[in-house]
Protein backbone atom coordinates (compact mmCIF):
# COMPACT_ATOMS: atom_id res chain seq x y z
CA UNK A 1 0.00 0.00 0.00
CA UNK A 2 3.17 2.65 0.97
CA UNK A 3 4.42 2.09 -2.68
CA UNK A 4 1.26 2.14 -4.46
CA UNK A 5 1.35 5.89 -3.01
CA UNK A 6 4.36 6.48 -3.21
CA UNK A 7 4.44 5.49 -7.05
CA UNK A 8 1.39 7.48 -7.56
CA UNK A 9 1.29 10.70 -9.79
CA UNK A 10 -1.16 12.17 -7.47
CA UNK A 11 -3.81 11.10 -4.66
CA UNK A 12 -7.05 11.43 -4.29
CA UNK A 13 -9.21 11.03 -0.79
CA UNK A 14 -12.97 10.67 -1.58
CA UNK A 15 -15.38 10.93 1.21
CA UNK A 16 -18.83 10.00 1.82
CA UNK A 17 -19.78 12.09 5.53
CA UNK A 18 -22.27 10.24 7.68
CA UNK A 19 -22.60 10.46 11.67
CA UNK A 20 -23.45 6.91 12.02
CA UNK A 21 -20.86 5.50 9.46
CA UNK A 22 -18.22 7.61 7.32
CA UNK A 23 -16.95 6.40 3.96
CA UNK A 24 -13.46 6.86 2.82
CA UNK A 25 -12.21 5.74 -0.60
CA UNK A 26 -8.27 6.44 -1.88
CA UNK A 27 -7.74 6.45 -5.67
CA UNK A 28 -4.00 6.79 -7.14
CA UNK A 29 -3.41 8.56 -10.18
CA UNK A 30 -0.67 6.54 -12.40
CA UNK A 31 0.41 7.67 -15.82
CA UNK A 32 -3.18 9.65 -16.37
CA UNK A 33 -5.36 6.14 -15.51
CA UNK A 34 -7.04 5.81 -12.05
CA UNK A 35 -6.35 3.13 -9.60
CA UNK A 36 -8.16 2.41 -6.14
CA UNK A 37 -5.73 1.92 -3.20
CA UNK A 38 -8.10 1.53 0.07
CA UNK A 39 -11.94 1.98 0.83
CA UNK A 40 -13.05 1.66 4.28
CA UNK A 41 -15.43 3.03 7.20
CA UNK A 42 -15.37 4.48 10.10
CA UNK A 43 -17.70 3.24 12.56
CA UNK A 44 -19.62 5.54 14.61
CA UNK A 45 -22.49 3.75 16.21
CA UNK A 46 -20.72 3.01 19.49
CA UNK A 47 -20.50 6.48 20.34
CA UNK A 48 -23.83 7.57 21.61
CA UNK A 49 -22.60 11.37 22.17
CA UNK A 50 -22.82 13.11 18.47
CA UNK A 51 -19.47 15.10 19.65
CA UNK A 52 -17.48 12.48 20.49
CA UNK A 53 -18.63 10.97 16.74
CA UNK A 54 -17.78 14.54 15.73
CA UNK A 55 -14.48 13.81 17.39
CA UNK A 56 -13.77 10.44 16.03
CA UNK A 57 -14.65 11.61 12.62
CA UNK A 58 -11.73 14.56 12.42
CA UNK A 59 -9.47 12.21 14.23
CA UNK A 60 -9.82 9.41 11.61
CA UNK A 61 -9.73 11.84 8.57
CA UNK A 62 -6.70 13.67 10.01
CA UNK A 63 -5.19 10.07 10.28
CA UNK A 64 -6.38 9.15 6.83
CA UNK A 65 -4.66 12.20 5.68
CA UNK A 66 -1.44 11.81 7.28
CA UNK A 67 -1.12 8.27 6.21
CA UNK A 68 -2.05 8.34 2.31
CA UNK A 69 -1.12 12.28 2.43
CA UNK A 70 -3.65 12.91 -0.51
CA UNK A 71 -3.25 16.04 -2.60
CA UNK A 72 -6.87 16.57 -2.45
CA UNK A 73 -10.70 16.22 -0.87
CA UNK A 74 -13.40 15.26 -2.95
CA UNK A 75 -16.17 15.51 -0.31
CA UNK A 76 -20.12 14.86 -0.84
CA UNK A 77 -22.37 17.53 -0.33
CA UNK A 78 -25.17 16.39 2.54
CA UNK A 79 -28.34 15.73 1.18
CA UNK A 80 -31.36 17.98 1.67
CA UNK A 81 -34.04 16.21 3.12
CA UNK A 82 -37.03 17.26 5.16
CA UNK A 83 -35.99 16.11 8.63
CA UNK A 84 -33.75 19.42 9.60
CA UNK A 85 -32.01 18.21 12.54
CA UNK A 86 -30.74 15.12 10.32
CA UNK A 87 -29.26 18.14 8.01
CA UNK A 88 -28.05 19.60 10.57
CA UNK A 89 -25.48 16.43 11.99
CA UNK A 90 -25.04 15.08 8.64
CA UNK A 91 -23.56 19.12 7.85
CA UNK A 92 -21.64 19.25 11.03
CA UNK A 93 -19.92 15.64 10.27
CA UNK A 94 -19.53 17.30 7.25
CA UNK A 95 -17.41 20.24 8.40
CA UNK A 96 -15.51 18.23 10.36
CA UNK A 97 -14.28 16.07 8.21
CA UNK A 98 -13.68 18.77 5.89
CA UNK A 99 -11.74 20.78 8.78
CA UNK A 100 -9.09 17.56 9.32
CA UNK A 101 -8.17 18.26 5.91
CA UNK A 102 -7.29 21.59 5.81
CA UNK A 103 -5.55 21.63 9.03
CA UNK A 104 -3.44 20.09 6.73
CA UNK A 105 -3.34 21.96 3.74
CA UNK A 106 -5.38 19.59 1.57
CA UNK A 107 -7.54 21.37 -0.91
CA UNK A 108 -10.98 20.69 -1.09
CA UNK A 109 -13.82 19.87 -3.66
CA UNK A 110 -17.44 19.51 -2.79
CA UNK A 111 -19.73 17.18 -5.15
CA UNK A 112 -23.79 16.86 -5.32
CA UNK A 113 -24.73 13.00 -4.67
CA UNK A 114 -26.54 13.43 -7.99
CA UNK A 115 -23.37 14.98 -9.88
CA UNK A 116 -21.27 11.92 -8.39
CA UNK A 117 -23.68 9.51 -9.63
CA UNK A 118 -23.73 11.03 -13.19
CA UNK A 119 -19.91 10.83 -13.58
CA UNK A 120 -19.68 7.15 -12.12
CA UNK A 121 -22.87 5.61 -14.16
CA UNK A 122 -24.24 8.56 -16.87
CA UNK A 123 -27.37 8.45 -14.48
CA UNK A 124 -27.97 11.32 -11.37
CA UNK A 125 -30.52 9.08 -9.99
CA UNK A 126 -28.48 5.85 -9.99
CA UNK A 127 -29.18 4.14 -7.17
CA UNK A 128 -26.08 2.87 -4.88
CA UNK A 129 -25.77 -0.53 -5.89
CA UNK A 130 -25.37 1.16 -9.49
CA UNK A 131 -22.69 3.00 -8.49
CA UNK A 132 -20.80 0.13 -6.65
CA UNK A 133 -21.34 -1.80 -9.81
CA UNK A 134 -20.02 0.49 -12.10
CA UNK A 135 -17.14 1.35 -9.72
CA UNK A 136 -16.00 -2.61 -9.85
CA UNK A 137 -16.12 -2.25 -13.43
CA UNK A 138 -14.14 1.19 -14.27
CA UNK A 139 -11.79 0.56 -11.22
CA UNK A 140 -11.09 -3.61 -11.65
CA UNK A 141 -12.68 -3.81 -7.98
CA UNK A 142 -12.24 -7.41 -7.00
CA UNK A 143 -15.56 -8.69 -5.49
CA UNK A 144 -13.63 -9.73 -2.45
CA UNK A 145 -12.55 -5.82 -1.68
CA UNK A 146 -15.62 -4.49 -1.75
CA UNK A 147 -17.40 -4.22 1.54
CA UNK A 148 -20.91 -4.63 2.71
CA UNK A 149 -22.14 -1.81 3.55
CA UNK A 150 -21.94 0.80 0.59
CA UNK A 151 -20.81 3.82 2.09
CA UNK A 152 -16.71 3.59 1.31
CA UNK A 153 -17.90 2.73 -2.26
CA UNK A 154 -20.14 6.03 -2.57
CA UNK A 155 -16.91 7.85 -1.30
CA UNK A 156 -14.59 6.31 -3.47
CA UNK A 157 -17.47 7.60 -6.03
CA UNK A 158 -16.89 11.25 -5.08
CA UNK A 159 -12.90 10.76 -5.27
CA UNK A 160 -13.26 9.25 -8.90
CA UNK A 161 -15.90 11.88 -9.52
CA UNK A 162 -13.05 14.71 -8.69
CA UNK A 163 -10.79 12.81 -10.86
CA UNK A 164 -13.07 13.06 -13.93
CA UNK A 165 -13.88 16.40 -13.10
CA UNK A 166 -10.26 17.75 -12.49
CA UNK A 167 -9.15 15.97 -16.05
CA UNK A 168 -11.20 18.24 -18.31
CA UNK A 169 -10.33 20.69 -19.93
CA UNK A 170 -10.53 24.20 -19.02
CA UNK A 171 -13.40 26.34 -19.84
CA UNK A 172 -12.45 29.88 -21.75
CA UNK A 173 -15.28 32.25 -22.52
CA UNK A 174 -16.33 31.89 -25.92
CA UNK A 175 -15.09 34.23 -28.22
CA UNK A 176 -18.39 34.54 -30.43
CA UNK A 177 -19.06 34.29 -34.24
CA UNK A 178 -16.13 34.63 -36.27
CA UNK A 179 -17.83 37.85 -37.64
CA UNK A 180 -16.81 38.86 -34.12
CA UNK A 181 -13.19 37.33 -34.19
CA UNK A 182 -12.71 39.08 -36.81
CA UNK A 183 -13.77 42.33 -35.60
CA UNK A 184 -11.62 42.57 -32.51
CA UNK A 185 -8.21 41.28 -34.73
CA UNK A 186 -8.36 43.50 -37.48
CA UNK A 187 -4.30 43.50 -37.40
CA UNK A 188 -3.81 40.16 -37.45
CA UNK A 189 -6.82 39.36 -40.31
CA UNK A 190 -4.15 41.85 -42.36
CA UNK A 191 -0.94 40.21 -41.24
CA UNK A 192 -2.65 35.97 -42.16
CA UNK A 193 -2.82 35.74 -37.99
Amino acid sequence: MEEAVKQADRIILGIDPGTNIMGYGILGVYGGKPRMIAMGLIELTKLGDHYLRLGRIYERVAMLVDQYCPDELAIEAPFFGKNVQSMLKLGRAQGVAMAAALSRQVPITEYEPRKIKLAITGNGAASKEQVCEMLKRILSIPQEALLPKLDATDALAAALCHFYESAKPIKTKSSGSWKDFIARNPDKIKKGL
